[in-house]
């Protein structure tokens, strides 16, 4: 039988909880605390100064933000001086582990991989994007070859990015459904909406050209990371072609999408699992993308929406052109049974009881790490 796990959480050093320059890393945070509480586990979150409240407490930590790493070329190695927000957070978790179970890193960087050997406690990560620099990819493979259990991804796309995914555990991910407002009927005007960061790697620059020649008006919710993307997205766009909604609170998404006929995905990059695509299918709201990275494993292609070749504008188009057909309680009824909070606590809860599990019967004394 499973026991109440105490958790700490290190979330992502480039950004605040709630900031949106996390990404998808918010979403998840207050999935896993919400569920793991729900199955009776102790939740913590260490996170950066000016980090929205999460988990039972929320330790906030100051400290130099790190780069987005999306931003940097493959040969990059990013560094984490003394004094950023990610050496201190994993300095507060190397202070308090021993006041937890499992502590669970979020963070896309190389310094949370060393310390799965280093720790008075187990360390879990649940990796966030797929392969996008060298130096990430000899620490998360190094760490697979060494303790596979303590590696986990949202997606199979995701983990064949990686030269020894296949040894990853994958765990999906969740949404509360029951604060997503499912909504019958969208909009008359036959509105789709684009939800994300703006910046190149999200493909935005497609979706309204998609949306343009499907004569379809585009809703845009996000960060605006990238000014020129957004700029040059939008230069030429018809009157009225284009609104941003801003980057708004997850609450406010949730009442506002389901007006929406589609939502659009068209990632230029093998995204690790797609959080806004089980948002929109819990308000009703079928998802068409390129068939690349997560969303093509969260779409059933021709019941919760459509999957098109990559990189192929006219077949969105297309797509968007039959969204109506789709039923968008079908959209629910798979969010609610596949995505839910519960569903993804449930899967986190079973690979980290195994991590406790394997923690201690492991010598890893004299084995030499290459990072």
């Amino acid at each position: 039988m499973n026991h109440r796990l105490r958790v700490l959480i290190v979330s992502t050093p480039v950004g605040p909880i709630g900031s949106g320059i996390g990404g998808g890393v918010d979403m998840t945070i207050r999935a896993l605390t919400s569920g793991l509480a729900t199955l009776g586990h102790r939740v913590e979150v260490v996170a950066p100064d000016g980090s929205a409240t999460v988990g039972d407490v929320t330790h906030r930590v100051a400290g130099t933000v790190q780069p987005s790493i999306q931003l940097v070329d493959r040969s990059t190695v990013v560094p984490s001086p003394v004094g950023s927000v990610l050496a201190n957070m994993w300095s507060f978790a190397r202070r308090s582990c021993t006041d937890f179970d499992v502590v669970l890193n979020l963070a896309y960087d190389e310094l949370p991989f060393h310390e799965t050997f280093e720790l008075a406690r187990p360390v879990a990560h649940l990796v966030s994007m797929g392969s996008l620099t060298d130096a990430m990819d000899r620490a998360i493979d190094e760490t697979l070859r060494l303790a596979p259990w303590s590696v986990a991804m949202h997606s199979n796309a995701q983990a064949g990015t990686f030269l020894r995914g296949t040894a990853t555990t994958i765990v999906g991910s969740g949404v509360d459904v029951e604060s997503c407002s499912f909504v019958d009927l969208p909009n008359a005007d036959g509105r789709v909406a684009f939800v994300g960061r703006i910046s190149a790697e999200k493909g935005l620059r497609d979706v309204v050209d998609a949306c343009v020649t499907a004569r379809r008006p585009l809703h845009v919710w996000g960060y605006r990371q990238d000014e020129n993307e957004w700029n040059e997205a939008v230069a030429g766009v018809p009157p009225h072609g284009v609104t941003y909604r801003g980057f708004v609170t997850t609450e406010i998404l949730r009442s506002e999408i389901g007006e929406c006929a589609a939502l659009v995905m068209a990632p230029k990059w093998t995204e690790a699992f797609g959080n806004v695509a089980i948002e929109a299918m819990a308000c009703g709201v079928p998802v068409v993308s390129y068939r690349r990275g997560g969303p093509a494993e969260i779409v059933v292609d021709g019941e919760t929406g459509y999957l098109v070749a990559p990189d192929d504008v006219p077949g969105l188009a297309g797509a968007l052109r039959n969204v109506e057909t789709l039923s968008r309680r079908a959209c629910r009824q798979r969010a609610e049974t596949h995505f839910s909070t519960q569903a993804f606590a449930h899967r986190v809860e079973a690979w980290l009881q195994g991590v406790c599990g394997r923690f201690g019967r492991v010598d890893f004394s004299g084995t030499p790490l290459s990072f």
